[in-house]
């Protein structure tokens, strides 16, 4: 199921697209199956045209469900499901690790590495695209973290934002969302089972072609709440 869901979010206006050419198509042959069941006068005519206008019907149909399946998959299902999911990343295995826990999110299990000197630094944010306001880089935060950000480039797909100890390349997902933000709340972090230390926290957008963009990063210290 995650290849397809994969398939879903990515490849979500094309199928837009190939659906409604079906439409158009399906309906015609409904429109014109109508016509000839109500134009016939013999029995086997009507008989014949009265099939038509059934199989026309049940296509028809069939892709009125496919779009409402759709747009229910890609609007509740697919934003539901952790990021990983959608995107393969290089996240921590839950599997393989006993120290350090990452609270309710779906993926993670952390410990912070020793304090770095430097805990104020930030790399890849771009205003009015993909940008962290709050937490401030190098800001201290303990307990529920409101994570407040713009996320907004062409053609949107989701974004999803990490955390990893600050110097280690080991990223583990938090959260994902499938919503245009503009300064706005991106989502939480709870931060109350990690190990106090210098953490990187980062936001990153996907397009609805499945690329990605360069992601934002912000270094933030995590301290006993």
């Amino acid at each position: 199921m995650e290849t397809v869901y994969r398939f879903l979010a990515t490849y979500e206006g094309l199928i837009y697209i190939l659906l409604a050419l079906g439409g158009l198509f399906a309906f015609r042959w409904l429109w014109k199956s109508w016509q000839e069941l109500h134009e016939s006068v013999f029995g086997l005519e009507r008989e014949f045209a009265m099939r038509r206008l059934s199989q026309a019907l049940a296509v028809s149909l069939l892709i009125l469900v496919m779009f409402f399946g759709e747009l229910f998959l890609a609007s509740f299902v697919v934003p539901s499901l952790p990021s990983t999911d959608l995107l393969a990343t290089p996240t921590m295995d839950i599997l393989s690790q006993t120290d350090g826990a990452l609270s309710s999110s779906p993926a993670t299990l952390l410990t912070a590495l020793p304090p770095a000197s430097d805990t104020s630094s930030t790399s890849g944010c771009v205003p009015d695209q993909l940008f962290i306001t709050s937490p401030e880089p190098g800001q201290e935060v303990s307990g529920t973290v409101t994570l407040v950000g713009t996320v907004d480039i062409a053609n949107f797909g989701f974004y999803k934002y990490e955390v990893s100890p600050q110097g280690a390349e080991t990223w583990a997902t938090i959260s994902a969302g499938r919503e245009i933000i503009q300064n706005g709340d991106v989502g939480f972090w709870d931060t109350s089972t990690l190990t106090p230390g210098d953490y990187q926290l980062r936001l990153l957008v996907t397009d609805s072609l499945g690329q990605s963009y360069p992601p934002c990063v912000i270094s933030v210290r995590v301290s006993a709440p």
